[in-house]
């Protein structure tokens, strides 16, 4: 992992690496820290990919480049174009997840649009777990489910988050919906 000062370096990091994670942070802030720390996790694992990191308190010209207005936020780049836009902290697995490709991403109909990382927590006797998970399959958003009843720690991570224990609860980039909230969830992921 390593820092990036200026839009000029990362510009100079695309002609040596096809694919580039930058994540957008700013140093102090809770949700900013709670991303750095969990993405620097990711790192040690995945020395073969091409991790980066911008301060936005120090580093000002690579934000507005792709109108970025809100950290923390993870950019995936291909041959030096954005192809994804993730927003707020994710535990390391879920970054882990992202970085590797096993993480599942709301589908976009329009290119220009980035996809959004989409998580739902469960468990297995949960009805309306059920009935979310039939409106994003029904609305083609692709998601990845977590069953807290199986899993503590997610547990303890998602009442961490909401500061609820039901479920369900989908997160949709870094926002959290608790139970069925089919408003909500429709306008968090743009479903007309």
């Amino acid at each position: 992992m390593k820092g990036i000062i200026s839009i000029s370096e990362l510009k100079e990091v695309f002609k040596t690496n096809s694919t580039v994670w930058l994540l957008m942070y700013k140093n102090g802030s809770e949700q900013s820290d709670c991303a750095f720390a969990n993405y620097q996790k990711v790192t040690a694992e995945n020395s073969d990919v091409s991790l980066f990191y911008a301060n936005v308190a120090e580093v000002r010209d690579i934000h507005p480049e792709y109108g970025i207005t809100s950290v923390p936020t993870l950019l995936k780049f291909e041959q030096g174009t954005v192809k994804k836009i993730i927003k707020g902290c994710h535990q390391a697995e879920q970054f882990k997840a992202m970085i590797s490709e096993n993480a599942f991403v709301s589908a976009s109909k329009d290119e220009n649009k980035p996809q959004k990382n989409v998580v739902v927590y469960t468990t297995p006797t949960c009805s309306w777990c059920t009935t979310v998970k039939r409106h994003l399959d029904a609305n083609g958003v692709r998601y990845r489910e977590i069953n807290v009843a199986a899993d503590a720690k997610a547990a303890e991570a998602m009442v961490k988050k909401s500061g609820q224990q039901g479920v369900p609860q989908t997160e949709i980039n870094g926002q959290i919906v608790v139970g069925f909230d089919k408003t909500r969830i429709n306008s968090l992921l743009g479903i007309n």
